[in-house]
């Protein structure tokens, strides 16, 4: 997590503002304005980068949104999948999960890529990797998948899944590769 909720509680939610300009069909009447803008660096395909500047601290990410929801009938508000480059703060590619819900209290989130699997614990309606350890390898998984599966449980106890494309995220974390 190393000081991700601090940065991406409120902030992030911000970068999600500007990826609202990029990405049809996002609401951004989920996020409140509360930090810096982010500005967009690129598209590339599935994945937006942008980046902003807090406390003089250059953060950059990439973020997708999913392109299936399960089950339909629920309301999944808006969900993204981002990986971020905090380089003042020593963190490179560090992977999260933010859903439109809060999740069920201690529940884990399932990560799978092909046949590779990582978990993730909760907190409010974000996930991280439950071991900080594992995030290069999930990352390399990424860049070597086509899609990637993400398993999760509300906090009304319902099962929700998702897949995110992977098509872009390797020219994208190399476009952010060099934030200073």
């Amino acid at each position: 997590m190393r000081g991700l909720i601090k940065t991406f509680t409120g902030p992030v939610a911000l970068g999600v503002l500007g990826l609202a300009l990029a990405l049809p069909g996002i609401s951004t009447s989920a996020f409140a304005q509360t930090g810096p803008k982010a500005t967009k660096i690129g598209q590339h395909s599935a994945w937006g980068t942008y980046s902003f500047t807090q406390d003089s601290t250059k953060v950059c990410y990439v973020l997708t949104v999913p392109t299936d929801k399960q089950p339909p009938s629920l309301n999944h508000g808006d969900m993204f999948f981002f990986v971020s480059q905090k380089p003042g703060q020593n963190v490179s590619f560090e992977p999260q999960f933010i859903a439109g819900y809060t999740f069920k209290e201690a529940s884990k989130v399932t990560v799978s890529i092909g046949s590779k699997s990582f978990s993730m614990f909760t907190r409010g309606s974000s996930a991280w990797m439950e071991n900080a350890a594992e995030e290069p390898a999930l990352v390399a998984a990424m860049k070597g998948g086509t899609d990637m599966k993400v398993a999760a449980t509300s906090g009304r106890g319902n099962p929700t899944s998702y897949v995110f494309s992977l098509k872009g995220i390797s020219a994208a974390l190399d476009s952010i590769s060099s934030c200073k």
